[in-house]
């Protein structure tokens, strides 16, 4: 290892970028908002789910005869994982560093 690859602490400068970039790389999947609306559909969409296969009689009377929070629950279920999906194979890259923040 040269010393011209030394900050002035004595570590190696390489292992300090990688070390950022992995810290951005984190940082960009953590707060992609298909994650976030994908858990939270997923989340209500199986709740409403579940709601909607123990409707009772009334209830589905109420929505004249159509078990609304089972067919709503199942759109929204669908909706989440496609989300999910999405942020999964298409995953977001970490912002570029400028010069400067180098």
């Amino acid at each position: 290892m040269s010393m011209e690859n030394l900050n002035p602490h004595g570590h190696d400068r390489s292992v300090e970028a990688t070390d950022e970039a992995r810290r951005r790389s984190a940082a960009a999947r953590l707060f992609d908002i298909r994650r976030v609306i994908g858990g939270l559909f997923t989340a209500y969409g199986a709740i409403v789910t579940l709601i909607g296969v123990f409707d009772g009689d009334s209830a589905v009377q109420k929505a004249q005869g159509v078990r609304i929070n089972l067919w709503a629950g199942v759109g929204m279920l669908a909706f989440g994982v496609l989300m999910l999906l999405w942020q999964w194979r298409n995953p977001v890259e970490p912002p570029e560093t400028s010069d400067e923040e180098r």
